[in-house]
């Protein structure tokens, strides 16, 4: 029983003691008041008759009784009696006992203990007889029931006005309590927040010890995030220039090849400096390092995007999804900017290279046309732009309305496919089914990283997401294991979509236990207030939240302590050759031990290879998930 309640009950307990002992003594008081008149009325009205008889000097009998008789009419005796000394009766009247309008129980219960009034008839010095007097008792009974019911109609009206008053004022005491109790919950969620101190003393130090956890958490997060930003930098970033260090954009490219949430085609742009080393020898190191650090900034961290820097001399730039004539036109001006506001820009040779590519394409032959495209552009000048020619003839649509279209068309006839692919713990339980989906169309399958990009382009994104959770929920339905969805940021973003989701979760009490929904890191990294507003919004239903890919912006998400996240997915690109790789090996064990400090369990993507197994157990996952867990 919760504390309200139990003050509840003490409050009703302490009124009903106070008003219903009111009441009994006011009754009480009342009836022996009551009876006590009644006593003495019926000994003067007993005297005052008798001397009445007695001053008569003629005591006929017919003149007694009529004077006893228009007494006694009076409606006020229940009995007039009059007998000689010898005890005979001279007059006797009675009437009835019945009392009206008085129920019988409280008759019973209220009953007066009446004494007759007696007094001698005198005739001269002589006794003439005794007079006995009673009066009748239905009128003390009526207003005792009458003060009775009054008592107790003041009574109930006295109740309500203070539990109206208590309500009041119980709301005022107890909203303290209530918000230490959400506190609480909030912090066995593992959502360390922070709240107001009450004026109450015995809460206020509940609550600041209470606050100040929630901050040292706070403050643990974000030292612990910086440490681990600091550190990846120094793990996978080139000093000089911030971006990702040859072995670190590979695997990056890599994990983006084999991404089913990702875009299947997109660019790859490669730059050289062609001159660096008469740049170093001229210009000297700190110069030369601005320089690259300014043609850094040129290539331009665009959200989706991965620059890296190859070696001393090469940049490349990686670009999901990206039309690529005009987006290797733009980078190239930016970067041409860039060399001619430089003092020195006319000594820089910059030959540009650009490449499409497509999920059947592996890493290596993409590299191998990129460079190339780039030896045919510094064949051609200093500052040539080579683009190749992208195949887009198994390309399932090539225009904006096709793409509607197909994706209108599909959402109608309800044509999303999910598919499953299983997460397991190290030891091999199932802990949920990932659901990547698929359009089935009348041109065949469309991977969700084909038409995704465009569906956000669109605005159908919020559509989409809400016919996946749809169908998540229907899986759910007709199967016991637990089902993991992608959310996508457009989505996060759109007001139609949460209403309509909340609105599938609150029909499915019984199932969103076992739904999971994960949000790219990338998408929570870029809107972290909706982000933190969905999770806030969704976390009360009881299903399961995470972050997937998460790792490379990891320190972008800002306040992880108060959202009550329940998993971290980390991103494929930290994993990729983790045995021989220290620094990611150093890296990840961090990150894994800050999600298990959060309260967290932390699976590993895109596991390829059994023998895995044993590094990551090492490191302290909970989960697998990739193409060598089934």
């Amino acid at each position: 029983m919760s504390l309200i309640k139990q003050l509840w009950i003490a409050i009703v307990a302490v009124t009903l003691l106070a008003l219903g002992g009111s009441l009994v003594v006011s009754t009480l008081t009342a009836h022996q008041y009551l009876e006590q008149q009644l006593n003495i009325k019926n000994s003067d009205n007993a005297t005052a008759l008798a001397l009445s008889l007695s001053s008569q000097r003629d005591k006929d009998p017919v003149t007694i009784e009529l004077q006893l008789a228009s007494q006694f009419d009076t409606g006020y005796y229940r009995s007039i009696r009059l007998t000689d000394p010898e005890g005979e009766v001279i007059v006797d009247f009675h009437a009835d006992p019945r009392v009206e309008g008085v129920p019988n129980w409280f008759v019973k219960l209220a009953s007066i203990a009446e004494h007759p009034g007696v007094a001698h008839v005198q005739d001269g010095w002589r006794q003439f007889g005794t007079l006995t007097v009673e009066s009748h008792t239905g009128y003390v009974y009526a207003a005792l029931w009458n003060n009775t019911r009054q008592l107790l109609s003041w009574f109930c009206i006295t109740a309500g006005l203070a539990g109206i008053l208590g309500s009041f004022l119980l709301g005022r005491i107890t909203a303290p309590l209530r918000t230490l109790v959400s506190h609480a919950q909030a912090i066995g969620e593992r959502r360390f927040i922070t709240t107001q101190e009450p004026r109450t003393a015995e809460l206020k130090v509940v609550v600041r010890a209470m606050n100040a956890l929630s901050e040292r958490v706070r403050q643990m997060l974000a030292d612990e995030a910086q440490r681990l930003e600091n550190l990846r930098r120094q793990v996978q970033e080139d000093a000089v220039t911030g971006l990702l260090e040859r072995r670190q954009f590979l695997n990056a490219f890599s994990a983006r090849q084999s991404d089913p949430d990702t875009s299947g085609q997109g660019a790859l742009l490669i730059l050289r400096v062609r001159n660096l080393n008469e740049l170093n020898r001229d210009l000297g190191r700190a110069d030369t390092d601005k320089l690259l650090r300014s043609l850094a900034e040129a290539l331009g961290s665009d959200a989706g995007q991965i620059g890296g820097r190859l070696n001393g001399s090469d940049f490349v730039l990686l670009a999901p999804a990206a039309e690529l004539a005009p987006w290797a036109a733009s980078v190239a001006g930016r970067v041409h900017a860039a060399v001619d506001n430089h003092a020195d820009g006319a000594i820089l040779a910059v030959p540009m290279a650009a490449v499409p590519y497509s999920r059947a394409d592996t890493v290596a032959a993409i590299l191998a046309r990129l460079d190339t495209a780039l030896a045919e552009a510094e064949l051609e000048s200093d500052r040539a732009l080579k683009i190749e020619e992208r195949d887009d003839a198994a390309r399932p649509a090539h225009t904006q309305e096709q793409w509607r279209e197909i994706l209108t068309e599909t959402l109608a006839q309800n044509g999303l496919r999910l598919g499953t692919c299983p997460v397991r713990t190290i030891a091999g339980e199932l802990i949920h089914n990932e659901a990547p989906i698929d359009l089935g169309t009348t041109g065949g399958i469309i991977k969700s990283g084909d038409f995704l990009p465009w569906a956000a382009r669109l605005g159908l994104i919020g559509q989409l997401d809400q016919a996946v959770a749809a169908s998540a929920l229907e899986r759910l339905r007709n199967s016991e294991a637990p089902v993991a969805v992608t959310i996508s940021a457009q989505a996060l973003q759109d007001g139609r979509f949460v209403t309509g989701l909340i609105a599938l979760l609150r029909n499915a009490p019984n199932l969103v236990q076992r739904l999971w929904m994960e949000i790219p890191e990338e998408s929570a990294a870029r809107d972290p207030d909706a982000f933190h507003a969905f999770c806030l919004t969704v976390k009360p239903f009881d299903c399961k939240l995470g972050i997937k890919h998460a790792g490379p912006r990891f320190s972008a998400l800002g306040d992880l302590h108060d959202l009550g996240l329940d998993y971290l997915k980390v991103d494929t690109s930290l994993l990729r050759d983790i045995d021989d790789n220290k620094g990611n090996q150093t890296f990840v064990r961090s990150l894994v031990m800050l999600a298990h400090t959060l309260g967290l369990i932390a699976i590993a993507e895109g596991i390829d290879r059994p023998e895995q197994r044993t590094i990551l157990a090492d490191l302290g996952f909970d989960g697998l998930a990739g193409p060598a867990v089934n």
